[in-house]
């Protein structure tokens, strides 16, 4: 974990903490061009910032560095965001955060891209996130390439190219009790928990869950989709899905055994 207590100059340990009513006040100031709600917003969020940047601690990156990259993404958040919306700040500007200094990370790898390569990437990126504005709808690789009258396999080279290796054990979410990783996210028809269920013992196990623990083992194990698509299907969170599919686990683990 990071140990310092002051980063650029700031005693992070005396970071203010705004309730969100403040922070809503506070945007409305903000709105009318009110420097100094500015300026309060800012270090009232700080602590989120330092809270993204732990988890980039282990890259051996300088945190002075990373802090002032994820300050930057925060008053990108800021300035973006829109309070019609029905979602907290801190939803919004964490990703925000971390795509900020995600860029900043593949700009400084040492393993250097083209400029002309992560150029058309920047741009396939803009066009993908102007058409899911737009039409609420993911775009297609073959749509970019047209827009930019290039081949779909450029894009696709130049995408993959500025892409950073991620942990399959990395957290995509946690509430403080669950928390979900990128592997619970990638179907795969060869996953050893699948495989399970080619032994008769395990088929036996699996009937004595409950409906929607059947249903949930099912649509994982056997139709191979992922948390989300589950949890999309059926109506609850990614969480509970993750929830209610470990406890069936284990209790075939408890039976086959």
């Amino acid at each position: 974990m990071i140990s310092k207590v002051e980063i650029c100059g700031v005693n992070t340990s005396k970071l203010p903490v705004l309730t969100n009513e403040e922070k809503m006040a506070l945007f409305k100031r903000i709105k009318n061009g009110d420097s100094l709600a500015r300026e309060e917003f800012i270090n009232g969020n700080l602590k989120l910032v330092l809270s993204v940047i732990k988890r980039f601690h282990s890259r051996g990156e300088n945190m002075d560095d990373l802090f002032q990259v994820g300050c930057i993404g925060l008053i990108k958040a800021m300035d973006n965001f829109d309070l019609e919306q029905n979602v907290q700040f801190s939803t919004y500007a964490v990703p925000m955060i971390i795509g900020e200094i995600r860029r900043y990370l593949r700009d400084n790898n040492p393993i250097r891209v083209s400029r002309s390569i992560r150029d058309l990437a920047y741009k396939s990126l803009a066009i993908r996130e102007r058409i899911y504005k737009e039409k609420q709808r993911e775009v297609t690789v073959e749509e970019i390439a047209k827009e930019l009258k290039v081949t779909k396999e450029e894009v696709a080279m130049s995408l993959d190219a500025i892409q950073e290796p991620v942990s399959l054990q990395e957290t995509v979410y946690g509430d403080g009790s669950e928390s979900i990783f990128v592997i619970d996210q990638i179907s795969d028809k060869k996953n050893t928990d699948e495989n399970w269920t080619e032994n008769i013992t395990v088929k036996e196990a699996i009937k004595k869950l409950n409906e929607k623990e059947k249903d949930i083992v099912a649509k994982r194990f056997f139709e191979g989709k992922t948390q989300m698509e589950v949890a999309n299907e059926i109506g609850i969170s990614q969480a509970q899905v993750s929830r209610i599919e470990k406890n069936a686990i284990e209790h075939i683990k408890k039976s086959y055994n």
